[in-house]
């Protein structure tokens, strides 16, 4: 029998061309694998099946983060190499978390430059300290030229003072400007096309912060949470902004020695309590995505069925007690994931090893534009 804290437990062989590279021009037309853990069986349908496949009560928990455009292109100011990062996250002195690749190493008070695309103005990032696992702490400052291409005056885009931090707002709209959406790699090698500002993004994203999506939730419309809103299936929303924790890779054979990093979230008191009420009258809580299970998990240990925010290391692999969820929708996830390890976790290891077989006989579309699974 396979270990399950063994790395390799988690390995699947994956044709590369079921690695969706478009998303679907209609989201709820995603392929949904039903997995029914107490028969361990499994059947096919659609997204758009889902207000037949739930019941009355039961209550969608949705992740309303918004993907930033958090990937930046620029080149080192003293030297003009190429430099390419990804903005993290941000600190309340507003300087910036961010990681980046260029050749060399970049040195303490070195900045990069990145011009925005329409030009007009620069952005210059100066590294302050480095932190663990290659993030680099760096203040940024945004640079106004004038006509002839020099630099004229330091604003931020909320034309905050030099000196002045930037606030949060001043930071998204920043990243609007001079960011490009943070594909992962095995889409188009991760470059973004216009259409991604749309698709990469769910329909009901209201507070930014993420690095990536939360994939799961790419699948619902406006018109399919009506129609489970009809059948009487609640919806509720908690925030998990996605960051590396998600989906930084796991290097120990031993999946316990890996450390997650932290994510942001929380879980309103008006979620809470219809949770609460959800569970009391014998309904079921659905997560859609991971993020949306991690975020409930991390709150109901630490505050019961109440308000809380903070954040979440927390890693979910198999032996792991569910304490706030009852069914997950969620995509299908790379080999050797914690995310994978998480669906293992909630289904059990064979079970969910052979849901992805036959999802693969079956030729579904994995990964973030892919098809879906809903895990009851």
């Amino acid at each position: 029998m396979d270990s399950p804290y063994d790395l390799e437990t988690y390995h699947y062989d994956l044709p590369p061309e079921l690695i969706a590279q478009e998303p679907l021009a209609d989201r709820t037309a995603a392929r949904l694998l039903v997995v029914r853990r107490q028969t361990g069986t499994w059947s096919h349908h659609h997204v758009r099946d889902l207000p037949d496949l739930l019941a009355a009560g039961d209550c969608l928990v949705l992740n309303n983060t918004r993907v930033v455009p958090a990937r930046l292109f620029g080149f080192r100011t003293a030297t003009r190499g190429k430099w390419e990062g990804l903005f993290l996250s941000r600190e309340a002195d507003g300087t910036w978390h961010v990681i980046g690749h260029t050749r060399g190493w970049l040195r303490i008070g070195e900045t990069v430059t990145i011009p925005a695309p329409e030009g007009g103005e620069i952005l210059q990032l100066e590294l302050l300290a480095r932190l663990d696992d290659g993030v680099y702490r760096m203040r940024p400052t945004l640079t106004r030229l004038s006509p002839n291409g020099s630099a004229t005056s330091h604003a931020s885009a909320a034309a905050t003072p030099v000196g002045e931090p930037l606030d949060e707002s001043a930071t998204w709209r920043i990243l609007d400007r001079f960011g490009q959406v943070p594909l992962p790699p095995y889409i188009r090698k991760g470059h973004a096309q216009p259409q991604d500002h749309a698709s990469y993004q769910t329909t009901y994203a209201e507070r930014p912060g993420s690095v990536a999506a939360p994939t799961a939730g790419l699948h619902f419309t406006p018109e399919l949470l009506a129609a489970c809103e009809a059948r009487g299936i609640e919806t509720a929303r908690v925030t998990l902004h996605v960051g590396l924790g998600t989906f930084r890779p796991v290097h120990t054979s031993d999946i316990r020695q890996h450390t997650m990093h932290a994510e942001w979230c929380e879980v309103p008191a008006e979620t809470a309590e219809r949770l609460r009420q959800v569970r009391d009258r014998g309904n079921r809580v659905v997560a859609v995505g991971t993020t949306s299970l991690r975020t409930l998990e991390t709150a109901v240990v630490l505050a019961g069925w109440s308000a809380w925010q903070g954040e979440s290391r927390l890693f979910v692999y198999p032996g792991y007690q569910f304490r706030a969820i009852d069914a997950l929708l969620t995509n299908f996830h790379l080999p050797k994931s914690t995310l994978l390890m998480l669906v293992s976790a909630f289904a059990g290891i064979e079970l969910t090893r052979q849901a992805y077989q036959a999802a693969i006989a079956a030729r579904y579309r994995f990964y973030s534009y892919g098809d879906a699974m809903l895990i009851l």
